[in-house]
């Protein structure tokens, strides 16, 4: 009897006798076609599944896929007990956090031991979550972050699938990715770059800090996909990854932003930003968004969380620049709070991760579905009815 398949990039649906080995309309990979209609899910296999109807089920698709990197659990805080963790010494990081630790770690617990006040005497409101960044109107402050290298993960998806995936997901919910850059891309084969232009440009590409000539190159290609914005992940340059495969990183001075700022066209983003001294360096160079970040913990250990230095950023370039945060969000709470601190936006990583090679961009779209309903939730019950109300006075 046939079978009916169903595109988790597309969302085509096709029926056939046998697998097919592509899809047809978008020639997304054999792997991320799941079946439809099927009623059981084979826990033996990363092939044969059933498209996922619940975020929980995309959540136990990429449990099974991910094994051994990632187990996808209810609670992911890289403590040293996790898969992901286990990893850490002698062998690839994988989806866990550098050395001990640490500054995964930090990132949850930052958050963890800041406290929401809830807010209830007044009148009824819907929360307005809409949110202006780089010129594109989107419907919340919460984006995609930019991990890569996820199709080396165990071969759940393809590099190409995943980018697309997180582009489509996102821009189905109203808000957008940023993509990334890892050791296996280059000028001639560069996935996330290949995603955004077939996808429009609707994401914001986010390079690791390549020599100049590379760099603007790569800036070029962003320009004419017609990206909003684009980037460079400045805690890159601690890349032994990247070195080791001869794909050479560079610390960046502040000649050398501004002569990229200068470069392009598009809003430049500096991510990984973790103290005062590199932020006010990247305002005199003229960037334009500064996103606070420790890498997921994945560059240098022992390192505090974003939740702890974003604070004193925010009060040496507040208004000056646009500033974003990522580091530890699992719900739209954690996103509040680091709104609270002065986050002009957000950006969510490991979970998109999980999502996309659990249920493509349908995956994608439920998790960024869920936590805007969990923001809109914590707006409600902290009496912030627009984005212009979050504010330090809703910390317990």
């Amino acid at each position: 009897m046939p079978e009916k398949w169903f595109c988790t990039i597309c969302y085509h649906e096709e029926e056939t006798f046998s697998p097919p080995a592509s899809c047809p309309q978008c020639d997304a990979d054999r792997k991320s076609l799941l079946q439809s209609g099927a009623e059981q899910v084979d826990p033996k296999s990363s092939q044969s599944t059933v498209r996922p109807q619940t975020l929980e089920e995309v959540r136990d698709l990429a449990r099974n896929r991910l094994k051994g990197i990632c187990a996808v659990y209810p609670h992911c805080d890289g403590r040293s007990e996790r898969i992901c963790q286990r990893e850490a010494y002698g062998k690839p990081i994988g989806i866990g956090g550098v050395g001990s630790g640490s500054s995964f770690r930090a990132n949850i617990t930052a958050l963890a031991g800041l406290r929401l006040k809830t807010r209830l005497i007044d009148d009824h409101f819907e929360p307005d979550t809409s949110f202006s960044f780089c010129g594109i109107e989107l419907s919340m402050p919460i984006m995609g972050a930019s991990p890569s290298g996820v199709g080396r993960f165990n071969d759940s998806i393809t590099e190409y699938d995943f980018c697309r995936a997180t582009i489509r997901g996102c821009r189905e919910t109203g808000t957008l990715t940023w993509r990334g850059d890892t050791w296996f891309y280059t000028q001639n084969s560069f996935p996330s770059l290949d995603a955004l232009e077939k996808e429009g440009g609707f994401g914001i590409p986010i390079f690791k800090p390549r020599s100049q000539d590379i760099l603007k190159s790569l800036i070029e290609r962003a320009e004419k996909a017609n990206c909003p914005a684009v980037g460079v992940d400045l805690d890159g340059c601690g890349s032994t990854i990247m070195t080791r495969h001869g794909q050479q990183v560079y610390r960046k001075s502040v000649r050398e932003l501004r002569e990229l700022v200068k470069f392009t066209s598009l809003p430049f983003i500096a991510k990984g930003i973790m103290t005062p001294e590199d932020g006010e360096a990247c305002v005199e160079a003229g960037v334009q968004v500064v996103a606070v970040s420790n890498h997921g913990g994945r560059v240098l250990d022992s390192t505090p969380g974003v939740a702890e230095v974003l604070p004193q950023i925010v009060e040496r370039l507040g208004g000056k620049v646009v500033i974003t945060a990522d580091g530890g969000i699992r719900t739209g709470f954690d996103a509040l709070k680091l709104l609270a601190l002065g986050a002009d936006g957000v950006l969510v990583g490991r979970d998109i991760i999980r999502a996309a090679v659990g249920g493509g961009s349908l995956g994608v779209k439920m998790h960024m579905e869920r936590l805007q309903q969990t923001l809109k939730r914590a707006m409600v019950m902290t009496g912030c009815p627009d984005l212009s109300h979050i504010d330090t006075e809703i910390i317990a």
